[in-house]
């Protein structure tokens, strides 16, 4: 058996988020053993409705897992659950930037809002026929202030 590591993980994380991610990484360790297998975490995510190709999954584990196996203890758990928070700001960022870009497209007169010619303009310059009645619902659906226009908070609420 290895040697118990110890870590400063633990220290990351409120007492709160670590009650709550031992009771996450308890739910995955279905024999309480203090290991997640591959088939362990594989149930876990079927049960949460979540299909995963099985050679996707070992590549998973297996990044998570200090020493590459295909098994993952609770500091192993703690360091990838704390990786996926540190992309989270860049995930945020990008997306935000690829909106904004997005909604620039649609704003062909730089006016901070999407009309419906401007949308109807837009879609055909990237080869995509809209007929009136489609470009209505979407100005429907999208305008939330019921201006005839789309602002950008109304076109991130749209696209989120």
């Amino acid at each position: 058996m290895e040697p118990r590591r110890s870590s400063s993980i633990k220290e990351q994380f409120t007492e709160k988020e670590l009650q709550d991610l031992r009771t996450a990484f308890d739910l995955c360790d279905r024999n309480q053993d203090g290991e997640v297998t591959r088939g362990e975490f594989k149930i876990m995510l079927n049960n949460l409705g979540i299909e995963i190709k099985d050679e996707s999954l070992k590549q998973l584990i297996s990044n998570a897992s200090h020493n590459g196996t295909e098994i993952i203890d609770e500091n192993d758990f703690l360091n990838w659950v704390k990786q996926i928070q540190n992309l989270t700001p860049i995930l945020k960022a990008d997306s935000c930037e690829d909106l904004l870009a997005a909604f620039k497209v649609f704003d062909l007169n730089k006016d901070g809002y999407i009309t419906k010619d401007e949308i109807k303009t837009a879609m055909e310059t990237i080869g995509e026929d809209v007929t009136e009645e489609q470009v209505d619902e979407f100005i429907i659906i999208a305008d939330k202030d019921k201006d005839g226009k789309i602002n950008y908070e109304e076109f991130v609420k749209l696209l989120s």
